[in-house]
Parts: C-alpha cells; structure tokens; sequence
C-alpha cells in the first residue's frame, strides 16, 4: 500500500522547505522531495548564501589590504583562496544540516530524489535508479530556476561560467568579463575584483540594475568604477570563443562598431529561468506561460485542482524571501486560513559594497503611473555613524505621495542598506507617512538617522545637511 499524505511539496528549496514546515505545524501530514541531496535549493547550496560568504571574506581582504590607511600596521596580507572556498562550504553544509533537524523536528517527511507527477494524486520519487511511489491529496510545486545561458555559449564551468561556477573557481583569474549587469553579475564581479580579479562587465542596456531607481543605478554604477570595474554599456555579445588559455568575446555597440575582448573567464548573468524540467506536468495538464513560468491564480492554484506552485516557478521576482512568503500564504490557505503576500512590498538587496536595498515604487514607475509624489534624500557624507568609519558613499532616499505623505518607495544605496530597509517595509507595511518617520526617535549615532534625515528632507526640514 502507498504511502499517503496531506499535502506533498515538490522541491526542498526556501520556498518549499518553509512551506512544509508551515503545513507540518497546522496538523497536516506533510512530505517534501528535493532532488539535489541537499535542501535549501539555489540559494542556501549554490546562490544567496555562498555568495554572501565570499562577499564577506572579499571585503574583509580588500579592508586587510588597506589597514595602513587608518594606522593598522599589518605584515603582508595574502589569499588562500582554497581555504576560503572551504569556509564557504562549511558554512553551507552547517545551514542545510540545520533544514535537516527542523524537518524532524516539525514531523517533515524528506525524500531525496526527482519527483514528477504520474497523476494528480500520484507522485513518483526517482532515486539512485529506485522508483518509489507515494500518494498525496494535495501537491505544492517549489522547483525554483536555473541560470540562463546564450545560445552557442553554454556553460561549461571552466571557461564560461554561470554564477554556480563563479563560486567555485579554484584559481584566482587574471580578468573575469561578466555578461550582464544584473545584481547576480555584479555581486560576483564585486568578489573577484576585491580579490584582485580585473573584471569588466557588458551590458546590452544602456545602463546597469536594470528596476533599480535609477538614480540609485548611476550612483552604484559610479562607485564601481571607482572601486576598479569597468563597463561596456549598450553593447551585445555576438560570440564566444574558447581557447586553451583564454576567452575571446566578439561584441558590438551601438553604434555597430565591433571588437574582441578577451579573459581568462567569462560569466553568463543574463537571468534565470523557472526549472519545471522532468515534472511530467503534461501528465497532468498543468499549463505554463511562454517564459515556461507555471500559471497560478491568487491563492497559487494552478489549472489543476489541488496542484499548487510557488516561488522562482511563478511570476514575480526571482527572490528567495518572495518565495518563503509564498510558501507560508499557500500553506495557511490550504489548511483554511487566509494566508496572503503584499507584492508592492516586497524588499530587495545587492550585497556589493556598498549595499543598495529597495522596497516600493521607484521615481521611474511613478513617473510612468502619473503620481503626483515627492522626494527626500539625506546622503551618508552627512551621517555621523557613517563619518566614523569611513563609509560615506551613497544615501537614502524616500518616495512620498504628494497630498497623502504614505510613504511610496525607498532606495538606499550605503553601509548596511540590507538590514536598514526592513524598517521602511515595517513602516509601509503599516500605511506609514514621511511624517511618521521623521517623528519616530532614532538612535544616536547609527547609519538609520539618515533614514529619518531623508524624512524630515522631504519637506526640507533635515538637520544636517
């Protein structure tokens, strides 16, 4: 007899092991099958979490090397890249470990294996060339994405890189050219650069981050040419070819003036796609877009009755926190309750140096929606905390609707912009005004004042600049 559950998540990644969890404590049997051998998905194995690692460790080098600026007279600072990547593996081992103990701890039974549908009801587990076979009542999908490669440029993981092989290089390349100028391909070039990579980054618009508020992107732009990257703006790669020793690149402007460039590596960032391959969703006639993104409706429900999906397989930002969210509202409306996701209020981070982070429209969108809004902005050179540590590139700015005050979007680009911006979500999420939080106290001295600064700004009552 098959053994049968209440609900069965297809993929072990952020999405889908927190959508488990959440099931598994509202009293539902549930199950969670992850092919990979580990859970956590692209972002704890081979995205967010090892690439913040070697964010860390490359900043924490670049500071070595320049300890003598600020009166830190050390020897020589060198790199060990092998036991840095070794440092990076074990801190993803100890946090897949971690998913581990709270499946057991919340009664999650884990499959290791590719599930895909053989009914509606039926999901096949493949395993070391076993097939076992469970029942289900209902079925979550929570596959997540894979990198998206150039036709005629696959990747191969030596030479041409997607950004699970830019972070495991076993040596440190001479120049790395990055193919798109996305948050993936930045943050990757950043950790190189830092380590002493010469890296230049192509870009087919005609500017970088492409979503981010723009004024937000020519600042980040800036402060990377700065640090040593270099850009090719408005430029498409038209071939790759590989040698024994290094990479050719053909490109192309705008202007239709052609040239080679050549590297030791190239990294492929031009986005992700929804990874559905091997479901078997034809079995049960669960449609897709043409992007290959599985069609749901506001409850996460597909075409199919009790065949759900979440996350990098859906519409919406590619976002591992986006799909923890998901994984929670689906559970909570399986089991009955009115679980729900607020998308207008959904962060995002680039952990470069300095960090940007976002929530809510930028001046671009409001623009094109016709709001009537206004802005704040306070920059970091003002801030006190900042000064004090040398970090004073960057700013905040606030977004502001012109007759209500509700606060509409903020940008920071600056130290800490990642742990900052959950304050304004807080405050957004709860229909806040500029006023609001130019009148809420903020410690003193800490990078967050210039968030209040930005508030006060907005109707040109900031203190310090």
């Amino acid at each position: 007899m098959l053994e049968k559950f209440d609900v069965t998540v297809i993929g072990g990644g952020p999405g889908g092991y927190v959508c488990a969890i959440r099931l598994s404590q509202l009293g539902l049997k549930t199950a969670c099958i992850e092919s990979r051998g580990s859970l956590g998905g692209t972002c704890l194995n081979v995205g967010c979490i090892p690439s913040k690692n070697l964010l860390n460790f490359s900043e924490n080098f670049h500071k070595a090397k320049n300890f003598g600026k600020i009166g830190i007279e050390v020897g020589e600072v060198k790199l060990n890249l092998d036991k840095m990547m070794k440092n990076k593996e074990n801190a993803v081992t100890v946090l897949t470990k971690g998913i581990e103990f709270l499946f057991k701890k919340n009664k999650v039974t884990y499959f290791k294996g590719k599930g895909s549908f053989k009914s509606t009801n039926e999901i096949s587990i493949l395993a070391e060339g076993k097939e076992t076979t469970i029942q289900t009542d209902k079925t979550i999908i929570s596959t997540g994405s894979e990198p998206l490669s150039i036709p005629g440029m696959e990747f191969d993981e030596e030479k041409i890189l997607s950004s699970t092989g830019a972070l495991s290089l076993s040596k440190l390349p001479k120049k790395m050219l990055v193919v798109g100028g996305g948050y993936i391909g930045l943050e990757m070039g950043s950790v190189w650069s830092r380590l002493g990579t010469q890296v230049e980054v192509i870009e087919f618009l005609d500017h970088i981050t492409p979503g981010i508020d723009r004024e937000v992107s020519r600042e980040f732009e800036k402060i990377l040419k700065k640090q040593g990257i270099k850009f090719q703006l408005n430029t498409k790669v038209e071939k790759i070819t590989k040698n024994k020793n290094f990479v050719s690149i053909d490109v192309v402007d705008k202007e239709k003036n052609k040239k080679k460039i050549e590297a030791d590596v190239v990294l492929i960032s031009v986005g992700r796609k929804p990874y559905i391959e091997g479901l078997n969703l034809e079995n049960v006639g669960v449609e897709t877009d043409e992007k290959g993104k599985v069609k749901v409706n506001k409850n996460f429900e597909t075409n199919v009755k009790n065949i759900y999906a979440i996350g990098d397989v859906i519409e919406g930002p590619m976002l591992a926190h986006k799909a923890e969210e998901e994984g929670i509202a689906v559970a909570e409306l399986i089991a009955g309750q009115s679980g729900h996701v607020n998308y207008d209020i959904i962060p995002s981070v680039i952990y470069t140096s300095p960090e940007i982070a976002s929530v809510g429209k930028t001046e671009e969108q409001l623009k094109t929606n016709k709001n009537n809004y206004k802005v704040g902005k306070f920059p970091f050179m003002a801030n006190s905390r900042a000064k004090a540590i040398d970090e004073t590139e960057g700013f905040v700015k606030i977004l502001a609707d012109s007759l209500t005050d509700k606060v509409l979007g903020v940008h920071i680009i600056g130290p800490h912009a990642g742990e900052m911006i959950a304050e304004m979500a807080i405050a957004m999420e709860f229909g806040a005004s500029s006023e609001d939080i130019a009148r809420t106290c903020h410690a003193h001295p800490t990078f967050s004042e210039a968030i209040k600064e930005a508030a006060l700004s907005i109707e040109k009552r900031q203190i310090h600049s």
